[in-house]
């Protein structure tokens, strides 16, 4: 204990008359110190890293209630010895999907009271060891209301112990007796999933391509312990929330392109009656072959909607293209003049001059564009965008899932000596990092991202009170200098108007060639006030392609790039279905996944995703809480109680009986 002089004790009275009113006497705040000692010598809770989801629901979801496979390994470890491989299956996906597993259960079992007895004991234990590493205190707050008390007893209690044998079978039968087994598998089931993962990481883009990024976001809202780093699919997102109209018409393209008008229909509620009929009277008799969904080939789709659905995608497109060039007109400092492509078009002879080289559009109507003025939106075409901003800023939900985003959000963060953001800090060939100018700053680095932070959350919470604050967002969507995109051009234009993929080529910027020297990862770890010998990076952004032989490990061990194509557009070049990055008191493990087949798999045939381990690192010297960040927390909140006891003793705070 540390040994304060009067002196010390008087410069803090203040602060110690204030902790005196949670720790009144000598035994309280005693007690608060052995308690405080006792957890920081546990071992660290285990985190788990995900990243691009882009909205693939049914898996993240699995992976969820998996644990990434740590679920289904407890229960090899407590019961591996005493149940075949099918009936552990079994017992993993009741866990995963306790209501659908039980109701298949009551109508194949004879003898269901005896199977909820057997199954309640085997869950009891597998809850036991995935809650042995934390503090009684811990797993009651992670307990339901209705059965803490009876989970607590079962969990604490030896079922062996001769006194009390009798007394633990009788709570297991009397549970069974009082038809209230199937609440109390649903409810340890959560528990277990709960304690299997004591904090989630997701390292960006959660949204596009995928069908369900706002069920990802209820989800996300609901766990106990969540961090985000946005990527550039979530700041798009998060722009359109703002109202910002680029972001708006790129929110809605990509959600026609890959056929996922639910997200934005029965998801959010906007309203996109006023882009379908602007589009069914524009675009009648035009071409919009180029503009037809990506759909998938299970799904059936009349040819009367498939038209529709292109015409609005061509409609909310041009309107893209348009706002885009405006943006950059009015915005020189962004220095995008290689994106004002509009004006390089030939209307007349149906092609573009990109640089020094003339290509041949792939379509020949634009009936809303003026070429002398390609960039100005037409009445119908501002009422539609206008009427699109209208809904995304009164669609509740989406707004509660922004604020979310920006309340547990940010653009890079330090947590337990590791480094996460989603794809790349701004750096220069040479490997300095680069300075960027904007906002009259100059910065470059961490103080880059900070003041880009900063402007992002201006740009949402200010945007009533400052004209074109939004702007920025769109910016940090697209930018090349953007750490969230990193690519020398977003050439969505190209990819829309012209079949030779020439021009179609984006250009990763020098952080993605550079990351790869171990020394330039240790320079950034440095910059981020990390220790470069014990610090990792993790990425997202980019998918590994495994398939070509790609490593997610990269600088010797410092980079951990975990996108393995949860997204299903990316598994054909992954070869496999996305990864997480498993960081316990042991060290480093790396899951990857192979694609989710179905919920009703895992429930009728107790198929998992099937994952594989891989070391990353090992710790010689298991990880206990008092090495982490709230480690460092514990230690501040320790040594205050230490003051405060002293302070107790030499009569400087009195106590408070």
């Amino acid at each position: 204990m540390n040994n304060f002089t009067v002196k010390e004790l008087l410069l803090q009275q203040d602060y110690l008359e204030i902790l005196s009113q949670k720790f009144p006497t000598i035994s309280r705040a005693a007690t608060e110190i052995i308690n405080l000692k006792a957890i920081s010598n546990l071992p660290k809770g285990t985190e788990h890293f995900l990243t691009d989801l882009h909205g693939e629901y049914e898996a993240f979801n699995h992976i969820m209630k998996n644990a990434s496979g740590v679920v289904k390994r407890k229960i090899n470890d407590v019961l591996g010895m005493t149940l075949s491989q099918n009936d552990i299956n079994e017992l993993a996906s009741l866990i995963y999907y306790p209501e659908d597993k039980l109701q298949l259960v009551k109508e194949r079992e004879v003898n269901l009271s005896d199977w909820y007895e057997i199954t309640i004991y085997r869950l009891i234990q597998v809850c036991r060891d995935a809650s042995s590493k934390y503090t009684r205190s811990k797993v009651r707050k992670a307990l339901p209301p209705d059965f803490a008390y009876i989970i607590q007893e079962l969990l604490h209690e030896d079922e062996d112990r001769f006194n009390k044998k009798e007394y633990y079978n009788k709570i297991i039968d009397t549970i069974v007796e009082l038809d209230r087994a199937d609440d109390f598998i649903i409810n340890i089931s959560a528990v277990i999933q709960r304690l299997t993962i004591d904090h989630l990481h997701i390292v960006g883009d959660v949204y596009d391509r995928g069908p369900g990024p706002h069920f990802i976001m209820d989800t996300l809202m609901k766990h106990h312990s969540v961090d985000i780093q946005w990527g550039n699919h979530d700041i798009l997102w998060m722009g359109a929330g703002a109202g910002d109209r680029s972001c708006i018409s790129n929110v809605v393209r990509i959600c026609l392109r890959y056929g996922n008008l639910d997200i934005l229909e029965e998801g959010y509620g906007i309203n996109l009656f006023p882009l379908a009929t602007f589009a069914m009277t524009t675009y009648e008799g035009y071409d919009y072959s180029k503009y037809k969904q990506k759909i998938s080939s299970s799904d059936i789709v009349p040819d009367s909607d498939i038209d529709l659905l292109s015409k609005m995608h061509k409609a909310i497109t041009i309107i893209q293209f348009k706002l885009e060039h405006e943006m950059v007109l009015n915005h020189p400092e962004y220095d995008m003049n290689d994106r004002l492509l509009l004006d390089k078009i030939n209307y007349e002879e149906h092609t573009i001059n990109i640089g020094s080289e003339v290509y041949n559009l792939n379509i020949q109507n634009f009936p809303t564009i003026d070429p002398k003025e390609p960039w100005k939106l037409t009445a119908e075409e501002k009422s539609v965008i206008n009427k699109l901003r209208y809904s995304f800023l009164k669609s509740e939900k989406l707004q509660k899932h922004i604020r979310f985003m920006f309340a547990k959000g940010s653009m890079y963060l330090k947590y337990n000596s590791n480094l996460l953001f989603h794809a790349s800090i701004p750096m220069n060939s040479d490997g300095t990092f680069k300075k960027i100018k904007l906002n009259g700053a100059e910065e470059s680095g961490k103080p880059l991202l900070d003041k880009m932070e900063q402007w992002a959350r201006e740009a949402y919470f200010g945007r009533e009170s400052k004209d074109n604050s939004t702007d920025f967002l769109w910016y940090l969507w697209c930018h090349q200098d953007s750490p969230l995109f990193g690519k020398d051009k977003m050439a969505t234009l190209e990819r829309y108007l012209i079949d030779d993929k020439t021009p179609h080529k984006e250009s990763y910027t020098p952080y993605f060639t550079l990351i790869n020297d171990e020394k330039i990862a240790m320079m950034i770890l440095e910059e981020f006030g990390l220790d470069p010998d014990n610090g990792h990076i993790i990425n997202g952004h980019v998918p590994v392609k495994t398939v070509k032989g790609e490593n997610p490990i990269k600088a010797n061990g410092k980079l951990l790039v975990i996108d393995g194509g949860f997204a299903k557009a990316y598994q054909s070049e992954t070869g496999i279905a996305g990864y997480t990055l498993i960081y316990n008191s042991y060290g480093m493990k790396l899951a990857s996944h192979e694609p989710f087949e179905s919920v009703e798999k895992s429930v009728n045939d107790g198929i998992d995703i099937r994952s594989t381990l891989s070391v990353v690192e090992k710790v010689v010297d298991r990880k206990m809480i008092s090495d982490t960040d709230i480690g460092q927390e514990l230690k501040k909140q320790i040594y205050h109680l230490e003051m405060l006891l002293s302070a107790f003793s030499k009569g400087v705070i009195k106590e408070k009986f």
